[in-house]
């Protein structure tokens, strides 16, 4: 009964409106609908303004970010994400390079589909060789959350709740998911995410925004300089596994310490980049884990658009998008090549439920999950 009531207690901090709840059409965030899925849940895009003309779009199906228009250096809006057109594409296709979507019940990838915890092994479903990616064959990326347009102090957003049952892709425990999504008056994108459980289990949620600061469909992103603060990053086998090890950056083709255009060391003959066909590695991140702190930037010389990315996660997945090949379209009719995009996203290791030295992963009754990640725009001369 004591767990029970510690549950409880820890659900309701964690998963209670921490913003105010206000009418979905306001001049701040609209709603339309915009279709429903096979099994007739029904899909909305919700678009949120700021006084600047920044606009994001999202969507209840997958907490998709469809678009983000922010300006370049002569006060041009662009869009600066890949995804599709239409809005149901995504529930068409599939979506198999993650456009936007929010990302879980675990991130990244988890070895062999399995894990321990407690002395019991789980068995997940497996979409990615033998491994599990990205959550499993229908992780949080794939369902419909429901939908609450938020008022905050300084600019407006979106609250998706979704409940994660027992047994859902293998993973134990129900588990209350909830992703805020804000956009400030000052160009700051905001993603705020917490999750409580009835039991033990595994949790690892991000965002996967693919990013090209050119504007969506103008060429690749090995122009843009990269810059991530982290002196260490977790090699991979080829599978892209974590070894378990925690390598130094320093004297590698991984190393951004300082700026580096992307494509510069991209085909490098290292055989971690050889692995990736590209850069797809986590970086360990700086600092203090479990405060804010700068994490990377990104400029792209051609639009002078900049980037900041800040967390209190340990963790930051630079992805190339190595496995783009042209076949996806996308909007304005733009097909996706290779390294058309780039994602930073905010996490804690893969496959640490199977490393013990790695930043514990475990959600449990009385213990929420929260991260904060914040993708700062703005332009230089």
């Amino acid at each position: 009964m004591r767990w029970i009531i510690s549950f409880l207690l820890c659900l309701t901090a964690t998963l209670s409106p921490d913003f105010t709840s206000y009418a979905d059409d306001t001049p701040a965030i609209t709603k339309q609908p915009v279709g429903e899925t096979a099994d007739g849940e029904r899909i909305y895009l919700y678009t949120l303004k700021n006084p600047n003309g920044v606009q994001a779009e999202i969507m209840n199906y997958g907490g998709i970010m469809l678009s983000l228009r922010v300006p370049d250096r002569n006060g041009k809006l662009g869009d600066v994400l890949l995804g599709y057109a239409d809005p149901m594409d995504y529930v068409r296709t599939g979506n198999k390079p993650y456009f936007g979507a929010i990302i879980g019940r675990y991130a990244n990838r988890i070895a062999n589909g399995s894990f321990v915890l407690d002395g019991t092994t789980y068995h997940l479903s497996v979409n990615d060789g033998r491994n599990t990616l990205a959550g499993g064959v229908r992780g949080f990326d794939k369902r419909v959350w429901k939908a609450e347009g938020t008022k905050v102090p300084h600019g407006s957003g979106l609250a998706l709740r979704y409940w994660s049952k027992d047994g859902e892709e293998g993973f134990p425990g129900n588990v209350w998911a909830k992703v805020v999504y804000t956009l400030t008056d000052d160009n700051v994108l905001r993603i705020d995410y917490s999750a409580a459980s009835d039991q033990k289990t595994v949790i690892n949620l991000t965002q996967h925004n693919y990013y090209n600061l050119k504007g969506q469909g103008n060429g690749d992103i090995l122009d843009h300089l990269l810059t991530i603060h982290a002196e260490r990053f977790t090699p991979v086998n080829p599978e892209l596994i974590p070894t378990g090890q925690l390598q130094r950056v320093a004297g590698t083709d991984l190393d951004f310490r300082r700026p580096f255009a992307i494509g510069s060391r991209i085909r490098s003959r290292d055989p971690q980049i050889l692995y990736a066909k590209g850069y797809d590695f986590n970086y360990v991140l700086s600092g203090k884990v479990g405060t804010m702190r700068h994490a990377a930037s990104v400029y792209a010389p051609a639009s002078g658009r900049r980037m900041d990315v800040f967390t209190d996660q340990p963790g930051l997945q630079l992805y190339t998008g190595n496995f783009l090949d042209g076949s996806e379209k996308g909007k304005d009719g733009a097909a996706y090549g290779k390294h058309a995009g780039l994602c930073l996203e905010t996490q804690h290791f893969p496959d640490s439920p199977n490393h013990p030295n790695f930043p514990s992963t475990v959600l449990a009754p009385d213990k929420p999950y929260k991260q904060t990640a914040l993708y700062r725009f703005f332009t230089s001369p």
